[in-house]
């Protein structure tokens, strides 16, 4: 065998190729560095995304399903079927999950609020309170900037704070707008219709009377 086949790299080459390999990792690197944080961020973003749409679909849920039920407050004082003002709403809703059939209603007293630029659920465990009730709450999202309410009458005008001087502890709002400033996602706007007590009965086609309520 000859002394050219025997030849192998020169120290040099050697450096050369562990240069070329080192700025070649180095890159690969710094490329897989970048698309690892743009994942990250973009899982955070939609982690986020995902908190807000839940939480506002909740509140939506709540007010949709309120209903013209009056409790007991903690002196024993009646509060109205839907307490509101800009930046909090108290109400009774129904569809209060009940899956070992235990012996309470199915009604449940909710208050959603803005604390500082968190918003916030709380749910009371019983509907006619006694002095040391309080509410469970949770945060729901961050970074609200601010939360604005109205409330829509039965006579179509919009009013900042419900139920109306005068009004009864039964009556609910015929919608409410819910408008929500976040800091990092802009505003959203809802308007939502809350469900009318029954209509009184109309008198039948052959102009007798209307049929008794059952």
């Amino acid at each position: 065998m000859s002394r050219r086949a025997l030849r192998g790299f020169t120290l040099v080459e050697l450096l050369v190729a562990l240069a070329v390999f080192a700025a070649v990792a180095a890159i690969a690197y710094g490329a897989l560095d970048r698309i690892a944080q743009v994942r990250g961020t973009l899982a955070a973003e939609q982690d986020r995304f995902t908190d807000v749409v839940r939480g506002v679909s909740d509140l939506a849920r709540d007010l949709r399903q309120a209903i013209a039920r009056p409790v007991r407050g903690t002196y024993g004082e009646l509060r109205p079927a839907l307490v509101g003002t800009p930046e909090h709403v108290e109400l009774t809703r129904l569809g209060f999950a009940n899956p070992l059939a235990e012996t309470r209603s199915n009604l449940e007293r909710v208050v959603w609020a803005l604390d500082g630029e968190t918003l916030q659920q709380g749910r009371y465990a019983v509907l006619d309170r006694a002095p040391s009730t309080v509410p469970a709450t949770r945060d729901r999202f961050d970074r609200v900037r601010s939360l604005r309410l109205r409330y829509l009458g039965g006579d179509g005008a919009w009013r900042e704070a419900w139920p109306p001087d005068g009004a009864d502890p039964a009556t609910l709002p015929r919608a409410v707008e819910l408008r929500l400033t976040l800091t990092d996602l802009g505003e959203l706007r809802r308007i939502l219709a809350l469900p009318s007590t029954l209509p009184p009965l109309a008198p039948d086609a052959t102009g007798g009377p209307a049929p008794e309520q059952p």
